[in-house]
């Protein structure tokens, strides 16, 4: 079982940078793709970034690509999301998810683990 938890989110302007964090409880985090998606009210959830265990490939959503930067220290179980140039439609409830996996997916039904959610909104 893996437990996940997301730190770092709050209430920023446009235009602003906000890094937050995923930690998990497992034995060999390195073994683990972790994804980051996104919810807003009344909308599905939706994928922003992704990276494999070991090889550190990363993967985007066209929305997010060249303004958020997806990153890992498997010494310390923790992914993280940088965030930059927000904007008020980046605000939604931001989750992180792992699988046991050398592939990384965009769609959250491939993954079993995931957080709580953190809340980041963006205000214009």
């Amino acid at each position: 079982q893996v437990q996940l938890v997301e730190s770092g989110g709050g209430l920023v302007q446009a235009g602003s940078s906000l890094k937050i964090s995923c930690t998990a409880s497992v034995r060999t985090f390195s073994n683990y793709a972790v994804g980051w998606f996104r919810q807003a009210p009344g909308k599905e959830r939706e994928f922003v970034a992704a990276i494999r265990g070991t090889s550190r490939l990363t993967y985007y959503a066209d929305s997010v690509k060249g303004r958020f930067t997806v990153s890992r220290d498997n010494a310390k179980n923790t992914v993280y999301l940088q965030m930059n140039s927000l904007r008020p439609e980046d605000t939604a409830v931001y989750y992180c998810a792992a699988e046991s996996s050398v592939v990384v997916y965009n769609d959250p039904r491939r993954y079993r683990y995931w957080g709580q959610g953190t809340q980041v909104t963006v205000s214009s």
